[in-house]
Formats: structure tokens, C-alpha cells, sequence
């Protein structure tokens, strides 16, 4: 018998058991039916990918909770990076607007760099954004974060890394 067949038992009482209470508790948190579908079969999709035996659990519920609340607040952040980008597509001209595959590409792509951004110390990622959409140089950012040009330029260089890194 394989890990993944020693999994799926244990898996399947779990969604059988739990998938109902999952799916209304996230339909009641969204206010969407659909999206609440959606998002509990990604938590269930979550267990299967982790390390945790599911048949050891002495509390499911509390635990597909909390896998469920960072699945909801991933969701939230998507969709606060889509309106955002929709946003500043609307002010361009339709002669620049990406076909649907590139506006896919582009849409996983600034996710993937906020994750990164996510990563970074806070002054770090103050200093990179600060330069990058509000357009500062170095040197007001520095006057802005208390701080010096050369450690300002040290931040930006760290960025800068995390961001190539994304694949």
C-alpha cells in the first residue's frame, strides 16, 4: 500500500464528514455560494498536499478552520491585486489592453511578487514600493523612513533580488 493510498481513506471521511459544515461555514463568511464551493474543495485540495495525518485529528473542524481562514484572507488578497490591476488597465488605451492570456500571465505574476513582497522586512518593502508606484528617488525615501541613501539603496538592492526570483 502507497502513502497516498494509506491518505485517502482517512481523507474521504474526513470530506464526507466535513465538507457540508465546511462549505456553509465559508458560504456564510463570502456571501457566495459558488466562491464557498470553490474554496472548500481548495482546503480539502491543501489537506491532501500536507504532511498532517488526517486520522490522528482530535479536532477537524477547528483545523480545516484555520487551513479555510488563510485559504479566505489568499482569496481577498487576489482579488484586492485583480480590481487594482483592472484598475489601471481601465486608464489605458484598448490599443494596449493584453488578450485574456496575457492578462492571466500578468495577474499570476503580481501575485507572485506580492507574495515575495510579503516576505520582506517592512522598511523593505516601504522603500521598494515607495520608489516603485509613488516614484520617490532614493533620497527623499530615505528622508521619508528616517534613514540613509546608502541603506536605502542596500533595501532596494534586496528587493529588487526577491523580485527577479520570481519565476
Amino acid at each position: 500500500m502507497s502513502a497516498v493510498d494509506s491518505v485517502l481513506p482517512p481523507l474521504h471521511t474526513l470530506y464526507q464528514d466535513h465538507h457540508g459544515w465546511l462549505h456553509s461555514w465559508l458560504r456564510r463568511k463570502l456571501g457566495c455560494t459558488h466562491t464557498a464551493a470553490d474554496l472548500s474543495h481548495d482546503v480539502f485540495l491543501r489537506v491532501l498536499k500536507g504532511c498532517q495525518p488526517v486520522d490522528a485529528l482530535r479536532e477537524p473542524r477547528a483545523w480545516l478552520t484555520s487551513i479555510a481562514k488563510h485559504i479566505v484572507v489568499d482569496h481577498w488578497r487576489r482579488q484586492d491585486i485583480e480590481r487594482a490591476y483592472r484598475e489601471s488597465l481601465s486608464a489605458m488605451p484598448e490599443a494596449v489592453v493584453p488578450s485574456p492570456e496575457q492578462d492571466q500571465l500578468i495577474i499570476e505574476a503580481l501575485l507572485q511578487i506580492d507574495a515575495v513582497l510579503r516576505q520582506l522586512p517592512a522598511k523593505v518593502r516601504q522603500a521598494f514600493l515607495l520608489s516603485q508606484l509613488d516614484g520617490l528617488t532614493y533620497a527623499e525615501i530615505a528622508v521619508q523612513l528616517g534613514t540613509s541613501q546608502v541603506t536605502i539603496k542596500r533595501y532596494m538592492r534586496t528587493a529588487f533580488l526577491a523580485c527577479m526570483s520570481v519565476s
